[in-house]
């Protein structure tokens, strides 16, 4: 099973804003840059995360993104499903667990367990707790927040 582009994104997208939480809020342009991830698509995955909750968004000059919900309320399978229909391990599941099938298969246990491990999984990490991790690798000298929130300004 690979989790898709789209909700690694949307992962990277909420962690970057939660890093930037104490600047106000965040333009879609400067997490596109600072996460190498395209503009448009960046846009599409912000209005699934609108719809979910996760972010609210602030128009007008120094307007962009910020979070929805506190880092410590939000998890990641949250975020994932925010942008996937599901994340169950094999195709012919539906997002309940259901077999396609039209007889149950012979390993469906199997799929179903993993499916509700992976999700277990997921459900146990909050944006906190990846923002911490981050933070970690972020270094001191890498210029602070302003390096890591805002885009620099051409002269």
């Amino acid at each position: 099973m690979r989790i898709s582009n789209k909700a690694q994104y949307a992962v990277r997208a909420m962690v970057r804003l939660n890093l930037c939480v104490a600047t106000g809020p965040v333009s879609s342009k400067t997490i596109a840059a600072k996460e190498d991830i395209s503009l448009s698509f960046l846009e599409q995955i912000f209005v699934k995360l609108r719809r979910a909750g996760l972010v609210s968004s602030i128009r007008g000059p120094g307007g962009g993104y910020v979070l929805g919900r506190q880092a410590d309320e939000i998890r990641i399978h949250e975020i994932i499903e925010s942008v996937e229909q599901t994340l169950v391990p094999v195709a012919c599941m539906d997002e309940e667990g259901r077999c396609n099938c039209d007889e149950q298969c012979i390993t469906h246990t199997v799929w179903e367990g993993l499916g509700r491990r992976i999700r277990h999984f997921l459900s146990s990490i909050t944006l906190a707790d990846l923002t911490e991790d981050a933070m970690e690798q972020l270094s001191p000298a890498a210029g602070g927040l302003r390096s890591i929130c805002h885009l620099e300004e051409k002269k």
